[in-house]
């Protein structure tokens, strides 16, 4: 029997009886150690009385049976129907304490995300509702949804994810959080706050690996197909432990410490675990990659994206949101080349993280960029009047109900330098250019408009006319 098996049904044997010599000298006896010399979870929580507390009181506000008041005068030589003074320092067994659930509050959703509670059908999930222990979510294709913690922390789940809420609660007396989620399929992204208690735990469980953290930001990625986790760490430290181990689960209890973990991996380094199989070594991330040209307008009708190519990349993951902390998402696109487009989005402000993929397929330490979307199309055509050498030039925009001025360019070269014509502050969308020489010519039509504060502008492609002798 493991040394950790056995103090628990030594702590049982002492509870159940009035051998109470034998119950003191466990509670005061050195906690066992565990891997790496941690020590374990402690057997015991203290409660200190106030004036006219009894054990009944006690055991009915913290314990999980209000029965347990029997435990409790066994434990401490207190006899059940005193009334205590104020400052008495007992001993609550901490496997008999009671614990309360807490709920998750959807922050952000968009696209198809469901929700069901145990083996209830799915629904349809909405930004504004609580989940809790045993409620089941899952994403489609676009489909994101992010919680948030009754201590601030956020859980996001990313699209094609299925996520179970296993545990959701903390002790009453104590406060201590435990927070457990099933990662069934896809990549959830967790954002913990610091745990300042103990035996606070938050851990995210794949099939491959159990990741435990005390207060990080980290992504878990559990691939069916390969039937592999990946963990990659961008702030903190995750400790990463087999999901199994010789057939039993390999979960850290509350209270040991992340360096008793199989693999601590650390800020910018990641590891992937397959099935069954030991847990990864760490390896570093590849290091975040640069936009080309990220404060453009995305005015075309098509929002897309240019990446440095970046060494060592794979392939590149971009991702855009409504927020810089990216806990809105709508869009979530892997490439292997470095070019993404998103098709169309609504107009507004948004922001995109992008960050390389390593040969491991574990994506890097990511960069965000702010970037505006204002789709602004811009026609414009030319022909010749008949009969003569005057040419007409028309034009129009998509946007026409904001004020727009416009500047028309003509030229002998392509990079309209030295124009021969320049108009700027045209108010419509014609002009007639009459009694051009002969020769090649190269055009061009700029958009501007002043909307909400800010300058935009958009030019049409440079076109070109031969006007023959």
């Amino acid at each position: 029997m493991s040394g950790r098996r056995a103090a628990a049904w030594l702590a049982v044997a002492c509870l159940m009886t009035t051998a109470t010599a034998g119950c003191s000298a466990l509670a005061h006896a050195q906690p066992a150690r565990g891997k790496a010399g941690a020590k374990t979870p402690a057997l015991y929580a203290s409660y200190t009385t106030h004036e006219g507390d009894t054990l009944y009181d006690i055991a009915a506000r913290y314990m999980a049976d209000p029965t347990d008041w029997a435990l409790l005068s066994s434990l401490n030589h207190v006899p059940a129907p005193r009334r205590m003074a104020a400052g008495i320092v007992l001993r609550l067994p901490s496997g008999r304490l009671r614990q309360d659930r807490d709920t998750a509050r959807v922050v952000a959703s968009s696209g198809p995300v469901e929700h069901a509670f145990s083996s209830s059908p799915y629904l349809p999930l909405k930004t504004g509702e609580t989940l809790g222990e045993g409620d089941r979510l899952r994403t489609g294709a676009n489909g994101f949804a992010t919680l948030e913690l009754p201590d601030g922390s956020y859980v996001t789940v990313a699209q094609n994810g299925e996520l179970d809420i296993d545990k959701l609660r903390h002790v009453t007396l104590t406060g201590a959080a435990d927070r457990i989620f099933d990662l069934r399929a896809g990549e959830v992204e967790s954002r913990v706050t610091h745990a300042t208690r103990r035996d606070d735990r938050f851990q995210i469980r794949s099939p491959s690996v159990v990741a435990g953290v005390r207060g990080t930001r980290f992504r878990v990625d559990y691939d069916g197909g390969t039937q592999t986790t990946a963990v990659a760490v961008l702030d903190g430290a995750v400790g990463v432990d087999p999901a199994t181990q010789h057939g039993q689960s390999a979960a850290p209890a509350p209270g040991m410490p992340l360096q008793a973990s199989e693999q601590l991996v650390k800020a910018d380094f990641g590891n992937v675990t397959p099935s069954g199989g030991a847990v990864g070594s760490p390896v570093q991330l590849l290091p975040a990659p640069a936009l080309a040209w990220p404060a453009r307008v995305q005015d075309g009708q098509s929002v897309a994206f240019d990446v440095d190519p970046a060494e060592h990349a794979v392939g590149y993951r971009l991702q855009i949101s409504h927020d810089a902390d990216q806990l809105d998402l709508v869009r979530d696109l892997r490439v292997s080349a470095p070019h993404a487009d998103f098709g169309d989005l609504p107009d507004g402000t948004y922001f995109v993280r992008v960050a390389s993929t390593d040969s491991n397929g574990l994506d890097g330490v990511p960069s965000v960029y702010a970037f505006e979307r204002r789709q602004l199309g811009l026609d414009a055509s030319s022909a010749q009047r008949a009969g003569g050498r005057d040419y007409e030039f028309r034009w129009f925009v998509s946007r026409s109900n904001v004020p727009t001025r416009f500047r028309f360019v003509l030229a002998k070269t392509a990079d309209l330098s030295n124009p021969v014509i320049d108009r700027t502050d045209l108010p419509g969308g014609e002009l007639v250019v009459r009694d051009l020489p002969p020769g090649m010519y190269y055009w061009t039509i700029v958009a501007e408009q002043f909307d909400n504060g800010r300058f935009y502008e958009k030019s049409s492609p440079v076109r070109s006319f031969t006007l023959a002798r």
